[in-house]
């Protein structure tokens, strides 16, 4: 039972593959790539309304009691916020942010500001999924159809994810090479999650709500002050309408397997 839960770990990173390779092969078209953002966007929106922000409130709420559990995750979400503010120092900056004193190609800075957002996406996704290896390994170890349910829905909210990192990072004229190692590194990471649960035997409760109130933070910052400002600018708003439905059509089913597994 442990080797089957170790191997859908791997396996549901696959699906960030399969988004980043679809990607590398349209990536360069703009209406693609702002399709996948907004399927992305509707995404992550649902995932932490619908998912993550129940599910870090009933975690921690077992932990500190209800007011303190509150507290705890606007602090968490703010922390989650600032973590990737800080990685803009690392990363370069966005279009908006360009000062107009000097004349800049309006391609040009589009392209960093999607580089910007492949990256940093990047980062919150490696935490959000070792955290999901985490849990999809103690499901698979407890009852295997579950576990396979789950690693269905996982899957499923994984594919956009891969998809707004190649398309991000390949409109922003990043080599598919260099696309596909990154996303290699993202995909691996709920193995990462699966095999620590294997070594580690499980973690605190505590531990795994401020993980999950961490990553609420920076799913939110990528969505809000990243991702919307993109779709912001898109001129074609029928492909803005078209792939948050997407999106969200994406979540709600992964939604209605985790009812069915729970």
């Amino acid at each position: 039972m442990n080797f089957i839960a170790i191997l859908f770990s791997l396996a549901v990173g696959i699906f960030i593959l399969i988004g980043t390779v679809i990607s590398i092969k349209y990536g360069h078209n703009s209406k693609f790539t702002d399709i996948s953002i907004c399927i992305a966007f509707g995404v992550i929106i649902g995932l932490v309304i619908f998912e993550l922000l129940p599910e870090t409130y009933e975690v921690l709420n077992g932990q500190l009691g209800s007011i303190r559990s509150i507290l705890a995750i606007i602090i968490l979400i703010l922390i989650g916020i600032t973590i990737l503010k800080i990685l803009d120092l690392f990363v370069p900056h966005h279009e908006h942010e360009v000062h107009h004193t000097h004349k800049h190609n309006v391609s040009t800075c589009h392209n960093i500001h999607l580089h910007h957002i492949g990256i940093i996406s990047s980062v919150a996704l490696i935490i959000h999924n070792v955290i999901e290896g985490m849990s999809l390994y103690l499901v698979t170890s407890s009852n295997i159809n579950l576990g396979f349910l789950l690693f269905i829905g996982i899957g499923l909210h994984n594919l956009p994810m891969g998809l707004v990192i190649g398309t991000t990072l390949i409109a922003s004229n990043y080599s598919n090479k260099k696309t596909l190692k990154l996303s290699l590194i993202v995909s691996l990471s709920t193995f990462i999650g699966g095999i620590s649960m294997f070594i580690l035997g499980g973690v605190s409760e505590l531990l795994e709500g401020i993980l999950l109130g961490l990553t609420l933070g920076m799913l939110i910052y990528i969505s809000l002050f990243e991702l919307l400002h993109q779709i912001y600018h898109m001129k074609d708003r029928k492909s803005v309408s078209i792939g948050i439905g997407i999106g969200v059509i994406i979540l709600a089913i992964s939604v209605i397997i985790g009812k069915v597994m729970h």
